[in-house]
């Protein structure tokens, strides 16, 4: 942002939701992050795939603010917010993340997890944040557990619960952090035809996944880090068909044949 006025406005006119431009994060020695330039588009989705260790999450964590950055900038709808003086809570409050480990609140009920920031951040009348609530519950066939915690529901009814959450205030980008990888091997698919209907609908994603038969399906476009870089970018089709980079070949061989 130019100026002195770090207030969060939505100015993008491009249709460009997020922006990375030389991104770089590193821990001490450790660079995790190394130049990260990429562009997402409205409704579009992007996988991030890549080996443990590679940036996926630490990427996802920079734009939703729970990481600084080092160098490079980060814009939302064309706003700076890797600007040190923007208000963080402000910018967090137009994104949804879903991380891992779902992060319900285990002392509230699923219904008031799914309302609570439309309650608390965005403000809404708490009829109305229960009554969205509700409705998302009965989408994903969880409105008859809407009272229950947390702890009464399956890995998987969790995870959804978590997804809805985020999407509840209706935000901007949708970030997902291998939300499958907590889960066991049978719940996996009710998560993942979550995402996809997200996706459908137009939802604006960026996740981070180990799901490659799921990338390949859902995304628009499949981003492999390697080492904290960006080693290629393609549509899935392409990426899974024919990848240019010899990188990117040997990630696949190993990781599809595994």
């Amino acid at each position: 942002m130019s100026g002195g006025d770090p207030t969060i406005v939505a100015t993008d006119a491009t249709g460009t939701v997020l922006s990375l431009r030389g991104v770089r994060r590193a821990f001490g020695e450790k660079v995790v992050l190394d130049g990260i330039d990429l562009d997402v588009a409205a409704h579009e989705v992007v996988a991030l795939v890549g080996a443990s260790g590679s940036g996926k999450s630490t990427l996802l964590r920079t734009v939703n603010l729970l990481e600084p950055i080092d160098d490079g900038v980060i814009r939302l709808r064309g706003d700076d917010v890797s600007d040190p003086r923007v208000d963080a809570d402000a910018v967090r409050a137009r994104i949804g993340v879903v991380f891992q480990h779902y992060n319900l609140f285990p002392h509230l009920s699923v219904l008031d997890n799914v309302a609570l920031a439309s309650r608390l951040v965005h403000r809404m009348p708490r009829r109305d944040a229960e009554r969205r609530a509700l409705e998302l519950l009965a989408s994903i066939g969880l409105a008859e557990h809407a009272r229950a915690f947390p702890d009464r529901l399956s890995g998987g009814q969790q995870q959804r619960a978590a997804i809805v959450r985020a999407i509840a205030t209706e935000p901007e980008l949708l970030l997902l952090d291998e939300i499958t990888s907590a889960l066991d091997p049978e719940l996996v698919g009710e998560v993942l035809a979550l995402v996809r209907s997200l996706a459908e609908g137009g939802t604006t994603i960026v996740m981070a996944t180990h799901e490659m038969a799921f990338a390949r399906e859902v995304a628009d476009r499949v981003v492999f880090l390697d080492g904290g870089r960006i080693i290629e970018a393609a549509p899935p089709a392409e990426f899974f068909g024919a990848p240019r980079e010899a990188r990117t070949r040997e990630f696949l061989a190993r990781y599809l044949t595994s």
